[in-house]
């Protein structure tokens, strides 16, 4: 499974593949799915790879890293379109020069941030 995700290219590294699997982030036919677990045709894998979630139907089995094209005939994307970047919320940024912020500075920042699951 992580072999795939990663020769798919869903994933820039093997490792962030496995520990995707190992974190519970991706299923297999509605399963949760292993590093080791065996992809075939037709199986419906779900990922979350950058706070998306991807859902895709396997349509060939690769070994090795491929060119972009060629991964991208491996699979078939059913995920739903990516949320327009207007909606998404602008990186939070301190003026330069403006100092180290306060503890009151501090906890409005971590009030804005979205959660982050480990």
């Amino acid at each position: 499974m992580d072999k795939w995700l990663w020769a798919v290219r869903l994933y820039k590294t093997r490792s962030a593949a496995s520990d995707a699997c190992a974190g519970g982030h991706v299923t297999v036919n509605g399963s949760p799915a292993k590093g080791s677990t065996k992809v075939h045709e037709g199986d419906r894998v779900e990922a979350r790879v950058a706070q998306r979630d991807r859902v895709l139907e396997v349509v060939r089995i690769l070994e090795k890293r491929v060119g972009a094209p060629i991964a991208a005939q491996a699979y078939v994307d059913h995920s739903p379109p990516a949320p327009p970047p207007e909606l998404s919320a602008a990186p939070l940024v301190r003026d330069r020069g403006a100092g180290r912020p306060t503890k009151r500075d501090r906890r409005a920042i971590d009030r804005l941030q979205p959660r982050r699951s480990s």
